[in-house]
């Protein structure tokens, strides 16, 4: 065997680690070993070798000059050992799907659910990344994109349908103990989000609601958010009411963070899966099939009567 000058690969692991740190203690708490295991370790390196590697001084230890020299050596041997092992270990795992999520939408709702997607598909290597609006599949290196169609779609790009969105106002429960008809939102702190400028009468014009004001023209406070999360967050804190799309604050509502004084309709837009890949691969599939799973259940209740 072209191998049968070569040491222990254990014995060569302990006595680098010792060279490096200057102490058996410390590369005994490296290499998750007793102090006693690496010292036995170098003892039968230097048997194995016949010579001794270094110098005990009460309870110090010195490597000689031939220890230094080949330490510096086996620490480009190791190097080279664990690259090789990476590479192959890096071989064997699936390649990760580049999946690109509305921001909001990725924190409130995908992220929560992902360890159901362990359990569900664990060869199924998700990165994330979030984004919204048009992607650029190739420049950005995105497979999968979540995306809601307020925007054109490219023609011929493969999309999957999950879930229509649907809307209304949500609020802490104690905000809502005085709400009995959407007149009476008026009187709430009302809270916007510059991403959806038009949600609030979009809303009012869907229900059949009035306008922000009430018969006295009574009208509460307004604040406008950077992003979505922000204004659900707020509305989450009883900062006020906000106008909540279902999938965002469902989890809100089912912990009773939240409530939904007049329930959900739909706004006319919906999420869609989109790719780059071809529709019938496997890990699409895999995926439509996951997300539209997470997504039954939607609706929520009816609105109160």
């Amino acid at each position: 065997m072209p191998w049968s000058d070569l040491p222990p690969l254990g014995t060569l692991v302990a006595f680098e680690a010792t060279v490096r740190h200057a102490s058996v203690s410390r590369a005994a708490a490296e290499l998750h070993l007793t102090h006693g295991a690496v010292s036995r370790q170098i003892q039968q390196l230097e048997r194995a070798l016949g010579i001794s590697l270094f110098d005990r001084r009460n309870r110090a230890v010195v490597p000689t000059r031939a220890a230094v020299a080949f330490a510096e050596q086996l620490t480009d041997a190791l190097d080279l050992l664990s690259a090789a092992a990476r590479r192959v270990r890096a071989a064997t795992q699936p390649e990760p799907l580049v999946l690109s999520c509305e921001p909001t939408l990725l924190m409130r709702w995908l992220i929560p659910r992902l360890p159901a997607l362990a359990g569900t598909a664990p060869e199924l290597n998700l990165h994330l990344v979030a984004s919204g609006g048009p992607v650029a599949f190739e420049r950005e290196s995105i497979d999968v994109a979540i995306r809601r169609n307020d925007f054109a779609l490219p023609d011929g790009l493969p999309s999957f349908e999950l879930f229509d969105e649907l809307v209304g106002p949500v609020c802490t429960p104690d905000l809502a103990e005085d709400v009995h008809t959407p007149a009476d939102l008026a009187r709430l702190p009302r809270l916007h989000t510059r991403t959806r400028p038009t949600a609030w009468p979009d809303w009012a014009g869907r229900h059949g609601a009035p306008s922000n004001s009430t018969s006295s023209g009574e009208t509460g406070s307004e604040q406008t958010f950077e992003h979505f999360y922000l204004s659900l967050q707020a509305a989450a804190s009883g900062l006020g009411v906000a106008i909540g799309p279902l999938a965002l604050v469902r989890d809100d509502l089912a912990a009773g963070r939240l409530v939904a004084p007049f329930g959900f309709v739909p706004d006319g837009s919906r999420y869609l899966l989109l790719t780059a890949l071809p529709a019938d691969d496997e890990r699409v599939t895999v995926l439509v099939a996951w997300l539209r799973e997470q997504a039954r259940g939607l609706p929520w209740p009816p609105p109160r009567s």
